[in-house]
């Protein structure tokens, strides 16, 4: 653990030498804070969403339409945690700044310093119109976990794997549900 203006910080997850602004294919788990389960209930092996769920779906859905740059592959809502594979195409056209800089190949790796249409930018804004509605719809004690998982998605059989991950999800509850560290692969 490093320190920021004197404070202990937890390291990012992100791969360093990566930038996660480039056009590639990511699988990402989001979870609630402390992993309750706000997002409905897994009967028969099969998620059932409440209100707050169908908010996730919906927002994550909106996330292509808002971008250009972005589309979505399987995902699926759990009670305590969100999973979903997210495509990120080619962005914008190299422009200039005013100093000369190219916008292009701008990396997130900055800190403090959040890129436009990288994931982590995406991500964020995701988990803020999920808290912005349930803070205007009586789910005030809502939270999500700070950051998130993600992962880089190499080649075709891994992306078969988080696929079929992904859709047993909801099958593998009952095996999963106590043990955090069973939400990734």
């Amino acid at each position: 653990m490093s320190k920021y203006q004197n404070k202990y910080r937890i390291e990012s997850a992100r791969l360093n030498v990566w930038d996660y602004a480039n056009p590639w294919w990511y699988y990402v788990t989001i979870n609630t804070k402390d992993h309750e389960e706000w997002f409905g209930k897994i009967v028969n092996g099969e998620m059932k969403i409440n209100e707050l769920g169908k908010v996730v779906e919906e927002e994550w859905l909106k996330t292509k339409l808002v971008r250009t740059n972005v589309e979505l592959d399987y995902y699926v809502v759990m009670p305590n945690h969100f999973h979903g594979i997210i495509i990120l195409n080619e962005n914008i056209p190299n422009v200039e700044t005013r100093r000369g800089e190219s916008l292009q190949n701008k990396t997130d790796k900055q800190f403090g310093r959040p890129i436009k249409n990288s994931l982590s930018v995406i991500i964020n804004q995701f988990k803020g119109s999920v808290k912005r509605w349930a803070n205007k719809n009586d789910f005030n004690s809502f939270s999500w976990q700070s950051r998130f998982y993600d992962r880089i998605i190499r080649n075709e059989k891994e992306l078969f794997n988080i696929r079929k991950y992904i859709e047993d999800n909801p099958l593998r509850w009952e095996f999963e549900m106590n043990q955090p560290e069973n939400l990734n692969i």
